[in-house]
């Protein structure tokens, strides 16, 4: 067995990872990858409408990617492709250890700092509750997007989208210009899941139906799907008895939600925010536990790239100071409150905590809100301790003029001002 010491080590190479590789600078950083690619979910994406907060232009994802890639090039970071991650582990020295597993066969490295850019999976038909059979036909908008993108490949030729997500109506639209007829969009949230352009875009501009408040509910065939059984849905998402319909298809493609691939995270102990299924973090994307990093759709699901590069950005920077001097890197934390979310306004906020001893002049929040709604004013506060009996300061609110779910909402302040014994507060007024 091979052993190598790294001063960081990156596991995922999509644009969070390849943000985080660059970033580290100067420092011993191994980039970890288990595809034949860099790049991540880009790779197939070759739509545009990447990079424009960015680069200020409308990319495909291989474009978007290539940029990455092409910089990465030119640092000393070593790449490990089609290499897995089997086994990660805290050291005596505070460290980390990793089993890694290729064609070479396995090599133990260490490394001071680990940042976790594993990127998130798609639920599946079992986990959206529908009942059948296993028939071919059935898959998610990811895969279908590789079948037709990658492989060239046409998954049916009468097909019912399920979920209203970004990549279901992107592969609406992407399948409409292949000759495929998209018999319709299915939601069973009163409001649509994804952007609001990608709803004008793909579903309007190609007279796509998208059907609100309904569920597939079965699966009917055996070899190859061969109709669905769609249902009205009660405000729990409960289907409604009377009101199935069966409709005529060969292929049912999921876009019913992403989920954070955090199982090496989970091994190590670290806790993970059930809003967003992703660790506690702090503004530099570092968990609770010092030296681990998380970034990209593995802290929390993203709907814009842009951000994505920027939290492995940020932790790419943070992970290079903190091998520096890692039992000199002390943190003092104020916390975000409410602790937890879902709230009955706020859906989730990262991070979820602030260190007061790294503290930059700007500091970049992120939130959800938890159901449509239309001019909204969002406050922050900095609260005292109970006991002081001084009173809070608000130091950030923004009159929105309409706030979704699915789009994130950045929010930079400076929080230079926070002192020790505080909390933050964010509200919906």
């Amino acid at each position: 067995m091979l052993y190598e010491d790294y001063d960081i080590i990156i596991i995922g190479g999509g644009p969070a990872g390849l943000a985080a590789a660059i970033a580290t600078g100067r420092r011993k950083t191994l980039l970890v990858e288990r595809e034949e690619r860099l790049g991540g979910i880009l790779k197939q994406c070759i739509h545009d409408g990447f990079g424009l907060l960015r680069f200020g232009e409308r990319l495909s994802g291989p474009e978007y990617a290539h940029r990455f890639i092409t910089e990465l090039g030119k640092t000393a970071v070593k790449v490990k492709l089609q290499t897995f991650v089997s086994k990660i582990e805290r050291t005596a020295e505070g460290g980390f250890r990793l089993l890694l597993t290729n064609r070479d066969g396995m090599e133990s490295v260490t490394a001071k700092a680990v940042i976790l850019a594993t990127g998130c999976r798609e639920r599946t038909a079992r986990q959206a509750a529908i009942h059948g059979a296993r028939p071919a036909g059935v898959l998610t908008a990811g895969a279908a997007q590789y079948y037709v993108n990658i492989m060239g490949q046409l998954p049916g030729k009468r097909c019912v989208i399920l979920g209203s997500g970004d990549i279901g109506l992107i592969m609406a639209r992407r399948l409409t210009l292949e000759g495929t007829d998209v018999l319709g969009v299915f939601e069973a949230k009163q409001t649509p899941s994804g952007l609001s352009r990608n709803i004008v875009q793909c579903l309007n501009d190609f007279n796509i139906p998208l059907h609100v408040s309904k569920t597939v509910t079965r699966v009917f065939g055996d070899a190859r799907v061969e109709a669905v059984e769609t249902a009205s849905v009660d405000r729990d998402m409960r289907p409604i008895a009377g009101t199935e319909e069966t409709i005529a298809c060969d292929c049912l493609i999921l876009s019913v939600g992403l989920i954070p691939e955090n199982e090496l995270a989970e091994s190590l102990g670290v806790s993970l925010n059930p809003a967003t299924k992703g660790p506690f973090v702090d503004q530099h994307s570092m968990t609770m536990l010092p030296g681990l990093f998380s970034c990209g759709n593995a802290l929390h699901v993203n709907d814009l790239v842009d951000y994505v590069s920027e939290s492995g950005e940020e932790a790419g920077k943070t992970a290079a100071a903190f091998v520096l001097h890692p039992s000199a890197y002390s943190r003092s934390f104020v916390d975000i409150f409410p602790h937890f979310f879902p709230t009955a306004d706020i859906l989730c906020v990262t991070p979820q905590c602030i260190d007061l001893n790294h503290l930059d002049e700007k500091t970049a929040l992120f939130f959800r809100v938890r159901e449509e709604r239309g001019k909204t004013t969002v406050s922050i506060r900095r609260e005292p301790p109970a006991e002081s009996g001084a009173d809070g300061e608000e130091v950030f609110r923004k009159t929105y003029r309409r706030l979704r779910p699915p789009e994130m909402e950045k929010i930079t302040l400076d929080l230079r001002c926070l002192q020790e014994g505080e909390k933050v507060t964010i509200s919906i007024l």
